[in-house]
């Protein structure tokens, strides 16, 4: 079988196996998510990413959630989970039918009520929000990556979490590789980690999460 692509091998791949095994996925939509995006070679968080955000969904009692680049939907099913009947997760992502595939999983999900589909730029929609949120999820082009902090820091509560997807890059992060993708990941990880409004902590978890709150 084709590897799924958030099988990055930045931590050991029989550690991840290990962990995996440990915490199967039971809920068949996700599981036929993940096997979309082998079939695709479309990159998802995976399913110890997928629990890490829930887990940090419940733990704060989350009921707003901006996610950044959604795809087709899968780290956004993981956080419609974690939230009560009031909570709300924002979808964005540039592609149509990554939308139109997203919403036929949410319905079957029975999470669809708490999905506020857009498509277009993630930034420009984020920025059009007045509201704040308790948590946002950054996983959109590299390249962009900078320009995600400082209005991610304008648009959560106190207390809120930024948390961002890839920060590790497939380990091009230790390498001279001057891709726009890298530098950018490179740029953004400097920039939040010097950012006075943020505490972050860096997660070696498949391909790097940044885990940040704001002071």
């Amino acid at each position: 079988m084709k590897e799924a692509r958030y099988e990055t091998y930045i931590v050991n791949p029989n550690i991840e196996e290990y962990l995996r095994g440990l915490t199967p996925v039971e809920d068949e939509v996700l599981a036929e998510m993940e096997e979309m995006g082998r079939e695709r070679d479309f990159p998802v968080v995976g399913p110890l990413v997928g629990r890490l955000l829930y887990q940090l969904a419940v733990m704060t009692g989350a009921k707003k959630v901006f996610e950044m680049g959604s795809g087709f939907g899968y780290s956004s099913y993981w956080f419609a989970k974690a939230l009560g009947n009031e909570g709300f997760v924002v979808f964005t992502d540039l592609s149509q039918k990554n939308a139109k595939m997203a919403e036929e999983y949410f319905r079957r999900g029975g999470v669809e009520g708490k999905i506020r589909l857009h498509v277009g730029d993630s930034l420009q929609i984020l920025r059009r929000f007045e509201e704040k949120f308790d948590i946002i999820f950054n996983d959109i082009d590299k390249e962009y990556y900078p320009l995600v902090v400082d209005q991610a820091y304008k648009k959560l509560k106190p207390g809120g979490l930024f948390i961002t997807d890839n920060v590790l890059w497939h380990g091009k992060v230790l390498t001279d590789d001057s891709s726009p993708g890298t530098k950018g990941v490179k740029e953004f990880t400097r920039k939040l980690l010097a950012h006075d409004g943020f505490l972050t902590t860096i997660i070696p978890l498949r391909d790097g999460i940044s885990l940040s709150v704001k002071l």
